[in-house]
């Protein structure tokens, strides 16, 4: 297979599940602060910049006062923004494109009319009243897009390097949406004194990332942030946690390596010795220095992306 076919590949994975987790992250903290226990979760302005902080932190940076209409505009459906969901869905088809012959004709339709359908959608409509249909909408079509890729791919390399990019994107989008909901519940301690422990964010978080009911079902307890950070990060049978992600993560790149034992400086190497760094993990390690751990994770999926790119993708 060609790097840049497998490139393509990788990246329409990756831009598939990111418009997935920016929509539903707009649409559950946008609904979630209609009925929100205090004032500030439920101030527009607040919504609003955690919404902006997920899609891109360098947009809130100097912004005193944000308008509700732009931000809605730009996360959604701005072509200009490389962090819109529409600029993900165009990105992703444009991808589908550079790999049709490798794909099926069912997953490569499906990747067009959501496409098209994004595209042509009322912007108008969308920044007046259309946030909920819209985002429901996307999350719907991406869970169709998933079913076409585990469903009529064959399960080969073309699979696993589309794999490889969802996984690792959710690894990213999770880590992303727990640093917001941490961030907020800072926030929240600071102006309205609640326990950073069990602000109200951290039940946001699970239903940002659709965890909520499997995290009442495993812990039976209201969430805070010793449960939904144990949830979230190390539990492997979570399917959107970070350890899930590192451990299909790893068994896809040995896959593609075929390697019984793989050179120290390769992505299979990094991505094995993170995957057994976190098994390892406590909550108490985690919660010991949440920003810490946070920040460490990202750097480290950031060398990881880099190293895969480098071994499989890269075009010199």
């Amino acid at each position: 297979m060609l790097a840049r076919v497998a490139n393509n590949l990788f990246w329409m994975g990756r831009y598939i599940e990111r418009s997935e987790h920016i929509a539903r992250y707009m649409n559950v903290n946008y609904f979630s602060s209609l009925d929100a226990p205090n004032e500030l979760s439920q101030s527009r302005q607040f919504v609003l910049r955690s919404m902006l902080f997920v899609a891109d932190e360098e947009e809130i940076k100097d912004i005193k006062e944000l308008d509700e209409q732009k931000v809605l505009y730009d996360i959604g459906l701005n072509p200009e923004k490389q962090f819109s969901i529409l600029s993900s869905i165009q990105n992703a088809q444009q991808n589908a494109n550079g790999a049709r012959d490798l794909i099926s004709s069912e997953l490569y339709e499906s990747i067009n009319t959501l496409n098209r359908v994004v595209k042509n959608y009322n912007k108008d409509v969308f920044v007046k009243n259309g946030l909920f249909d819209f985002t429901t909408m996307i999350t719907a079509n991406v869970a169709s897009l998933r079913t076409k890729i585990r469903g009529t791919l064959l399960h080969d390399e073309v699979y696993a390097i589309i794999m490889l990019g969802i996984y690792i994107e959710r690894a990213n989008q999770v880590i992303r949406i727990v640093n917001s909901k941490y961030n907020d519940a800072l926030v929240e301690k600071v102006n309205s004194d609640i326990s950073v422990t069990t602000s109200y964010e951290w039940t946001t978080l699970l239903k940002c990332v659709e965890s909520y009911d499997m995290m009442r079902r495993y812990y039976r307890k209201v969430p805070t942030s010793h449960t939904v950070l144990d949830f979230l990060i190390l539990n492997p049978a979570c399917p959107r946690s970070i350890m899930n992600s590192l451990n299909n993560i790893h068994y896809y790149i040995c896959y593609l390596s075929k390697e019984e034992i793989p050179h120290k400086d390769s992505a299979a190497f990094l991505i094995g010795k993170l995957k057994y760094d976190h098994q390892y993990k406590t909550i108490e390690d985690v919660q010991g220095d949440l920003k810490v751990c946070i920040e460490k994770l990202v750097d480290d999926l950031s060398l990881v992306g880099e190293k895969m790119d480098k071994d499989y993708f890269s075009l010199y």
